[in-house]
Parts: structure tokens; C-alpha cells; sequence
């Protein structure tokens, strides 16, 4: 059994816990910050020998509108890399399209109990995040970026919301 003690224990050594949270289909639910200002939720699934580890990441309108005038063979051809670029990273992902633009991202990762230790459980952090910005930085080579006067008051130091 993965013991919610331990978990909590090693991100409060970390200091990335930010809150738990209630959910019916988990043992526990923690939001965690990594790095700073990146949220993130840890997760032991009820009956699962296993935690989840994952990101999910709306792409910002003033993103998603740079996507949006593109020919299809980009998009598409975008829609790719992104795919082959998360299959590397060796993470589970989750991609929300509509009419050919990436809308959301959710990326996963987990370890199992025989696996779990504090170096694995570390290192499934940083693929996760690793793999979010791998998808944020595809988008700023494939479109360009929205420079900071165009981007929304409350999120003019994210790229995505």
C-alpha cells in the first residue's frame, strides 16, 4: 500500500505542497507546485497499486488564435510532433482538439508501489513537466508568440491558462 504519509512527507521535504483535495475516486488528492507557479496534481487512485502524477494545460485564446489562420498541413503536421514529441518523453497524454487546434493537454505519468521511492517519484515530476513545456515550446516555433501587450491583464507572464 502506498501510505498518503509518505507522499505528503516527501513533498513537504520538497516544500511543493500547495493543498489537498477531496475526490471519491482517490485514497488522497494533493495539488502541488512544479516549479514554482506550475500546478500539478498527485493522485492515488482507489484500488490502484499506483500514483498519478499529471498536468493539465488549456491553451491561452491568444494562443489558440495564432493556430487558428494556419493551413491544415501545418496544424496537422504540428498535431504530429506534439504526438511524437510526448511518445519520447514516455508519459501518457491526453490531446483536446477542435477543428484541427490544440485547445488542451493533459499529460500523466505514474508509478507503481514496487517502483515507488523518492528519487522515482521526483523524477515522474520533472517528465511531466518536462513534457509541458515540450508542447508550450512546439507552439511558440510552429506559430510565433502573442507579444505581452496582447495577452489578457491576469495573464500576461503565462503562456497558458
Amino acid at each position: 500500500m502506498i501510505e498518503k504519509e509518505r507522499i505528503e512527507k516527501w513533498l513537504l521535504e520538497e516544500d511543493l505542497l500547495r493543498e489537498m483535495k477531496y475526490d471519491e475516486n482517490a485514497d488522497y488528492h494533493f495539488i502541488i507546485e512544479f516549479p514554482k507557479e506550475n500546478i500539478m496534481d498527485v493522485v492515488k487512485p482507489k484500488d490502484k497499486d499506483c500514483i498519478v502524477v499529471a498536468c493539465a494545460t488549456q491553451v491561452s485564446p491568444e494562443h489558440a488564435n495564432l493556430m487558428i489562420p494556419a493551413d491544415s498541413y501545418t496544424k496537422k503536421d504540428f498535431i504530429l510532433d506534439v504526438n511524437f514529441g510526448l511518445n519520447s518523453f514516455l508519459v501518457d497524454y491526453e490531446l483536446k482538439i477542435n477543428n484541427e487546434v490544440l485547445q488542451q493537454f493533459i499529460i500523466s505519468d505514474q508509478i507503481f508501489e514496487d517502483g515507488l521511492n523518492k528519487d522515482t517519484f521526483i523524477r515522474a515530476l520533472k517528465r511531466v513537466f518536462k513534457s509541458k513545456l515540450h508542447c508550450i515550446w512546439l507552439i511558440d516555433k510552429k506559430f510565433g508568440n502573442v507579444p505581452s501587450s496582447q495577452m489578457n491583464a491576469s495573464n500576461q507572464n503565462d503562456m497558458f491558462i
